[in-house]
């Protein structure tokens, strides 16, 4: 037990459950991070709190359907300041009497820290639209352009050569 003024720290491993995102599962490498979780108490009985951890993301990029491997990193406060004359906003979910949530803010801090779009890389160029192919590996596919609607009777003239 911590008194006021004081500070402590602790590196731990954290078990992190898949997350499902856009239709598609991602998961955190291994299944686990190694979260620094620094606590100091405020005055009364009041915690700080700060969840640090970097992992990577495994699951399908959103352009190429590739492994993504995307690169996330979380620094997250919480304020925990028990007391009737205080804001509930003030009053972290995560801590309940001096035990810590720490799996549940661990998730709920990855899915807050997630990019809009999960990519293998900034300069993915997905798939190509007609075919499927993944334009990273052929930077240079493409395919002959469909013949303007406009003129498509004028391939069923059977002209005498």
């Amino acid at each position: 037990m911590l008194s006021s003024g004081e500070a402590s720290s602790a590196d731990l491993n954290v078990v992190v459950d898949p997350l499902s995102f856009g239709g598609q599962t991602y998961t955190a490498g291994g299944g686990e991070v190694e979260a620094r979780v620094d606590v100091s108490r405020t005055t009364g009985a009041g915690y700080a709190l700060r969840l640090r951890f970097d992992l990577r993301l495994s699951g399908p990029c959103m352009r190429c359907l590739e492994d993504a491997g995307a690169p996330v990193g979380v620094d997250v406060r919480e304020v925990h300041q028990p007391a009737d004359d205080i804001d509930e906003n003030l009053i972290s979910e995560y801590l309940d009497e001096n035990e810590l949530d720490l799996r549940s803010w661990v998730r709920d801090a990855l899915v807050l820290a997630l990019p809009v779009s999960i990519v293998c890389s900034d300069d993915c160029r997905g798939l190509c639209v007609i075919c499927g192919a993944n334009l990273n590996e052929d930077p240079e596919h493409q395919h002959e352009r469909e013949p303007d609607p406009r003129w498509a009777k004028l391939s069923e003239l059977e002209l005498d050569r």
